[in-house]
């Protein structure tokens, strides 16, 4: 490296007098633009050093002529969010699930906020995304025991099944395998079988399902809402569709539990998880009044 200044000869600006390699360093200065822009960021640091807090000291740190803190930013924004959340739940507590569906804005909220209680309360059985599993119903398909409109769904989530509440929805089938003899069982699970895949179908098996079984599902299976009794003749079943699980279903029944919701979150949380249901792919329309 080099010492000397001197003009260069290209540019005819003079050199610092650095040289490295031989490339030399002009003495040129920096262009107005870039000082002047350079002074006002200064200027804007100072005052924004007077205005926020900035500097730190030896037990806090510079206020800020506002006293503004990110803490009371966030604060303040989490309180508009709890305003804006409460004057939603209180029209969902005031309008029917009707009235919810039809109001854009509301019906968005619903679907939010019962998205969100059923990741916290439903979803341990129903799974996260609502497809069930053996022995916890499957919410996307269009299969209901005991109704998929929008009252259905709420009457369910209020009183539960099997759950102890006054009004619970509650289905009992008895256990064949004290009434009935083996073979009889046999015969009748080929038969409930036959209903939903065609084959196996036996005339001793439909009289035995006839005698005891079609009072709740119908003679062709089908189920019935009104006792909660499952359809037989589809491919949807809760304990398994195999030859096993359904001998042990008629044998021995098992018998599910839901909770009654009205005791532990409000209506219109309720609300809102009815709504959240109804909107997974198998809600059905109201049923007309007679």
């Amino acid at each position: 490296m080099t010492n000397k200044k001197e003009k260069d000869e290209f540019s005819g600006i003079e050199t610092t007098g650095h040289e490295w390699d031989g490339i030399k360093e002009l003495n040129l200065p920096a262009p107005r633009w870039w000082l002047i822009i350079f002074a006002m960021t200064c200027v804007w640091a100072v005052g924004y050093w007077v205005i926020y807090p900035a500097w730190p000291t030896l037990s806090d740190h510079t206020k800020g002529t506002t006293g503004w803190t990110s803490h009371k930013k966030l604060a303040a924004e989490q309180q508009e969010i709890l305003q804006q959340r409460g004057e939603s739940a209180a029209k969902l507590k005031i309008h029917t699930l009707e009235d919810i569906q039809k109001d854009v804005e509301l019906y968005n909220y619903a679907i939010a906020g019962g998205a969100a209680a059923f990741k916290d309360n439903c979803a341990a059985c129903h799974g996260t995304g609502a497809a069930g599993y053996a022995g916890y119903p499957n919410l996307n398909d269009d299969d209901w025991i005991w109704g998929g409109d929008l009252q259905s769904i709420y009457h369910t989530l209020v009183v539960g099944i099997r759950s102890g509440h006054e009004n619970e929805r509650n289905s009992q089938m008895p256990a064949f395998g004290e009434i009935l003899k083996k073979e009889e069982i046999d015969q009748v699970t080929d038969h409930v079988m036959s209903l939903s895949t065609g084959q196996g179908a036996n005339a001793q098996g439909a009289e035995i399902f006839k005698q005891n079984c079609a009072s709740c599902h119908g003679d062709l299976g089908k189920g019935g809402r009104e006792f909660g009794a499952p359809n037989l003749a589809d491919a949807i079943w809760l304990y398994g569709s195999d030859r096993a699980s359904i001998s042990q279903q008629i044998r021995m029944p098992r018998q599910g539990i839901m909770p009654n919701w009205n005791t532990r979150l409000p209506d219109e949380t309720i609300k809102a998880l009815t709504i959240y249901v109804h909107s997974l792919g198998g809600g059905e329309a109201a049923q007309p009044k007679e």
